[in-house]
């Protein structure tokens, strides 16, 4: 009888155990499936926290499953990630610190023009897009900091306050180095006070590499509709590593993609016609592969469309609203062929068209104590438009309180102070001393507009 009740207990708890363990794996699942939808990283050249994703480097933590999430205060290098902690985005993620000569794989690269390949989890309004690279004379075997690098930026690119696409590039003339440098990627945010770090190990001095990649191989075309065509290809191989293949449509430069990608959707095709693609890798060195077979791809005939999407339903005020912005989100719609756009109205005004994809928007330039009304509507391609979403009403907070700068005084992060006529919001948690003002330490304050 003992015995018997010591199995079923034995069983039960084994059961419990598992129950919680699945429970346990439900959650890390909700959490880090959160987390993807955040912002966005380099995967070509890779950027040491996609290596740690692709398994390329080790023990690197929790970066393994969010590479898209090294994010801090914008302004570098007068702000930003402390020194010791610029690779981990102020810490966040310790173990991208760790600095020597072996720690980390290296990417091989050229000076000159390299295209630096971004992949963003959601797209963001960007202010510009910097990129700094290691003086020639750096110790690899000490913490990353400021003295590391060469601070202005060898790549600035300005982008307006809008929002890129989620394949985004810049190419850039890389400056003369040898061995092994850091490159430094900064993604600027526009409606934000954050950017997002990235830091690239790359090796310089592979200038006698003549030998070219294999060629892609095999190539094959997929899921074709009337205005595109999906393309898929084998990896090549080279003693160093693939570093881009390019995409042609016989002899014209239709993309190019970072050499982790081995598929592309070539858009923008017209209906009932044949193409002919083909494919071709290049290394670090600029050495370029032979051309893969050709691949014939055919676009259906033109589509009818004259369903509408569904309406956007859901829609409602996420978070907590400021006094100057409501972040709305909505469920997506659905349509017989996909959804091209969002039209977002504000009261009976058209605020902003988003992308089909796109669910979510923050509204900024609002006016504190103030409740606005949103309803949303979904196209589709051919410029149906779907019934309106449900009617919301969000109200902004009220304004922040702005105390006078003084010194001597505990400050914490998103502070408001005044100071000869103008405000200024905290960037570091610090406590004043004298001559510490907003405009002697811009490292420590942030102009408002």
């Amino acid at each position: 009888m003992t015995r018997d009740l010591r199995i079923h207990q034995s069983g039960l708890f084994k059961w419990i155990t598992i129950g919680s363990l699945m429970v346990l794996a439900i959650i890390c699942t909700l959490i880090f499936s959160e987390k993807a939808n955040a912002h966005g990283y380099v995967e070509g050249p890779s950027s040491r926290a996609y290596l740690c994703k692709l398994g390329q480097n080790t023990n690197c933590g929790a970066i393994i499953y969010e590479p898209q999430s090294l994010e801090a205060l914008k302004g570098f290098p007068a702000a930003g990630p402390a020194d010791g902690q610029i690779a981990s985005a102020n810490g966040a993620f310790p173990l991208l610190d760790q600095q020597s000569s072996t720690r980390w794989t290296k990417v091989n690269i050229s000076s000159g023009q390299n295209t630096f390949y971004w992949k963003l989890t959601a797209a963001h309004a960007t202010t510009s897009w910097k990129y700094y690279i290691t003086k020639q004379n750096w110790n690899p075997d000490a913490a990353l900091t400021r003295d590391s690098f060469d601070l202005t930026p060898f790549c600035s690119v300005s982008h307006g306050g809008t929002r890129p696409p989620f394949n985004y590039s810049d190419t850039c003339n890389v400056p003369s180095r040898t061995g092994y440098q850091v490159i430094l990627a900064v993604w600027e945010i526009a409606d934000t006070p954050n950017a997002f770090y990235n830091v690239i190990d790359v090796n310089f001095g592979n200038s006698n590499d003549t030998t070219a990649p294999t060629a892609p191989s095999p190539i094959s075309v997929s899921g074709t509709t009337s205005t595109t065509a999906t393309l898929s290809w084998g990896a090549s191989t080279d003693a160093y590593g693939v570093t881009q293949y390019r995409i042609y449509n016989g002899s014209t430069l239709v993309n190019s993609v970072a050499g982790s990608n081995l598929t592309y959707t070539v858009t923008g095709l017209s209906p009932s016609t044949s193409y002919s693609y083909h494919v071709v890798a290049l290394d670090a060195a600029g050495n370029i592969s032979p051309a893969s077979a050709t691949v014939i791809a055919t676009t259906t005939a033109p589509i009818i469309d004259t369903t509408p999407p569904t309406a956007p339903s859901g829609l409602h005020v996420m978070g907590t609203p400021t006094s100057n912005s409501l972040q709305l989100m909505w469920s997506p719609s659905t349509d017989n062929i996909g959804v091209d756009s969002y039209k977002i109205y504000q009261g009976s005004a058209l605020l902003v068209v988003v992308t089909g994809n796109q669910t979510s928007f923050n509204v900024s330039g609002l006016t504190p104590s103030t409740t606005y009304s949103f309803t949303v509507y979904a196209l589709d391609a051919a410029g149906n438009q779907s019934a309106v979403s449900n009617s919301i009403s969000g109200t902004t907070a009220a304004p922040p309180a702005v105390q006078a700068w003084a010194p001597n005084t505990a400050y914490a992060v998103n502070t408001l102070v005044s100071y000869n006529g103008a405000i200024y919001k905290c960037r570091q948690t610090h406590t004043s001393l004298a001559g510490w003002t907003p405009t002697a330490v811009p490292a420590l304050w942030l102009l408002q507009p």
